[in-house]
């Protein structure tokens, strides 16, 4: 009597309206907007020679702390916290979290991160985690803009991988348009390249004057100058002066003895070099006292600075963790265990924990007041 209901058609997907018909990204289409690799040996260039921004990145990997799984089901807790602990990461680490780090790292300097899950052989869980090398792979955009497909470089061409369910990609603050990240460095060549050329020039002011040179002249009176004493000079002077005990130089004649550059100052580099230092602490969010730096600040800078650099590790928390979260739905999954989980991250600091309480208190106190006196809901109060 009654009649199937004929099953309704999925709308089809809603193209992206502000891309240009002539110009819609196909398959590797904006490959040629991707990060070539002399950027990505910039970057890491930056780092090994700019060692201020090297332990940057390593104190922000480090201060974004742990987590713990919190699952809903008993039975899927004791497998993510094993899976946490003990999955193989590239090899030689162990731990989810080591793998996140390595993928923190990648995002924070270049922008941009793959991972790839591996399954065991019976494909029943994920047995190991590997960060990729961006020289090796690249992320590109798809039929859509929304689509990002990651494709690994072979031979000179490139291909997209087989099974995309098991890599993970990201990047970091896309620009608009692109499938590019914006790496927490972009910006420092110029200030970096600046205060190295700052640094060369003291390095060689330094040799100059740790390794002074002389300027020996020999003017006689009578005018009976000749270049065998003129030589002979010269000979005593070096033995002088390469010997390796105190050793008197003795002449006779009119002979003067000068530092080449004696005269010339050093230049001041303390006002530049802090310039330069103040646009990469800027760059970086670190406050400088974690740095090593000692510059002056009260108090109450440094609680906020403290503050931003809070917000700041939010921030790369937020970015990391969707990547945690198909990587432990991916191994529940496989392993037939069901159920939903939150991820809890550890305190920052002590400070921040101390502040929050004090924040929520001070609220509770305020709530209190206002419904002793009936003022509930005003806002003039």
């Amino acid at each position: 009597m009654f009649g199937r209901k004929k099953q309704a058609e999925k709308p089809p997907a809603v193209a992206v309206q502000t891309v240009p018909r002539d110009c819609r990204p196909g398959l590797f289409a904006a490959y040629p907007k991707a990060q070539s690799a002399a950027e990505r040996r910039l970057y890491a260039s930056l780092r090994a020679s700019v060692p201020m921004i090297d332990a940057a990145i390593g104190k922000i990997i480090r201060l974004v702390g742990k987590f713990r799984i919190i699952a809903d089901d008993p039975s899927a807790q004791a497998a993510a916290d094993d899976f946490v602990r003990g999955v193989r990461v590239n090899g030689s680490s162990m731990g989810l979290a080591a793998f996140v780090n390595e993928y923190l790292d990648s995002l924070l300097t270049y922008g941009e991160a793959i991972g790839e899950m591996l399954l065991d052989e019976k494909q029943t869980g994920v047995c190991a985690l590997y960060n990729a090398s961006l020289d090796d792979a690249g992320i590109t955009s798809g039929e859509s803009p929304m689509e990002l497909i990651v494709y690994r470089r072979d031979a000179g061409e490139n291909r997209p991988v087989e099974n995309r369910s098991l890599v993970l990609a990201s990047l970091l603050r896309q620009k608009s348009g692109t499938v590019r990240g914006t790496p927490l460095l972009e910006g420092l060549p110029f200030v970096s390249e600046i205060l190295m050329r700052i640094f060369a020039a003291v390095k060689t002011n330094w040799e100059r004057v740790g390794d002074m040179r002389f300027a020996v002249t020999y003017d006689p009176k009578d005018g009976s100058f000749s270049e065998e004493n003129a030589h002979r000079i010269a000979d005593e002077w070096k033995q002088a002066m390469r010997s390796d005990r105190v050793c008197d130089f003795v002449a006779s004649g009119d002979v003067s003895v000068k530092v080449i550059g004696s005269e010339a100052q050093m230049p001041d580099c303390e006002v530049p070099v802090r310039v330069m230092l103040e646009q990469l602490v800027a760059k970086l969010g670190i406050p400088p006292f974690l740095l090593g730096i000692s510059w002056s600040s009260t108090e109450r800078m440094s609680a906020q600075q403290a503050d931003i650099l809070t917000s700041e590790l939010e921030y790369y928390r937020a970015a990391v963790e969707p990547v945690i979260r198909r990587v432990l739905t991916t191994h529940l999954r496989l392993a037939g265990l069901h159920g939903g989980f939150d991820i809890e991250w550890n305190d920052i600091n002590l400070q921040d924990a101390v502040e929050l309480s004090q924040a929520r208190l001070n609220n509770a106190r305020a709530l209190q007041i206002e419904k002793e006196y009936g003022l509930e809901g005003n806002d003039d109060f």
